[in-house]
């Protein structure tokens, strides 16, 4: 078992061949928790001992005490609710009724993002947006309040 205690810095990050890496690959929940075993893509566990208040990130490298990098951390698919509009207004709309209710949210340009939950659905609907239940990669924002600690 691999014992991880940190996270590499982006500086860190571009001295190691990712290739020889293993892969954990995580749903967004997951990648919140600071402090878990997981299983890799390989078959071999990994104890997160993780800052606590951690929050990974896709690309993110993975590393034990003596700074030998591990693993590289990937999103999981898992169920999403895609949320598509045909003018700005409408996502700015639906983005401002979603951060109301202080769920998960992912942002981009062409798409919100969130997890499945009927009544938002139904509000999102209602709103006049397009929803699409699909199985995707999904990167919430990581909040106003959110520290981003690399070593």
């Amino acid at each position: 078992m691999h014992i991880i205690t940190q996270r590499l810095s982006i500086e860190a990050r571009k001295l190691v061949n990712s290739d020889s890496l293993l892969t954990l690959a995580l749903v967004a929940e997951d990648r919140t928790r600071s402090r878990h075993r997981f299983t890799t893509v390989e078959g071999e566990e990994i104890n997160l001992q993780l800052q606590r208040g951690t929050v990974l990130r896709e690309g993110d490298i993975l590393a034990d005490e003596n700074d030998r990098a591990i693993a590289k951390v990937i999103s999981k698919p898992e169920p999403v609710l895609t949320v598509t509009a045909k003018q700005p207004i409408d996502f700015l709309r639906a983005a401002y009724h979603l951060g109301n209710r202080h769920i998960s949210l992912e942002i981009t340009e062409k798409y919100l993002r969130l997890s499945p939950d009927s009544v938002l659905e139904d509000m999102i609907l209602q709103l006049g947006l397009t929803v699409t239940q699909e199985v995707q990669p999904f990167q919430p924002e990581s909040g106003a309040y959110h520290h981003h600690h690399d070593r």
